[in-house]
């Protein structure tokens, strides 16, 4: 678990990443890598999105219990 936990940290990053590029010089990074303008998908550019979309909602458990860990420890 400890791994699928890294690749899910990776893919988040790797989404924030993006997103912080498309706000700040307007450049898909996703897009580009699969051999798109910005904006478009094709199948593997929306099979990245999905799997940073599903590690991010993975990764929600692992913050309750960091934050819960936290609380507790104050």
């Amino acid at each position: 678990m400890r791994y699928l936990k890294a690749l899910f940290l990776l893919l988040v990053i790797v989404g924030g990443l993006n997103w912080l590029l498309v706000g700040i010089a307007k450049y898909d990074l996703v897009a580009a890598i699969t051999g798109n303008a910005f904006g478009q998908t094709n199948l593997l550019s929306s099979i990245v999105y999905v799997l940073v979309g599903v590690s991010a909602i993975a990764l929600v458990p692992t913050l309750i219990a960091w934050v819960g860990a936290d609380d507790r420890a104050a």
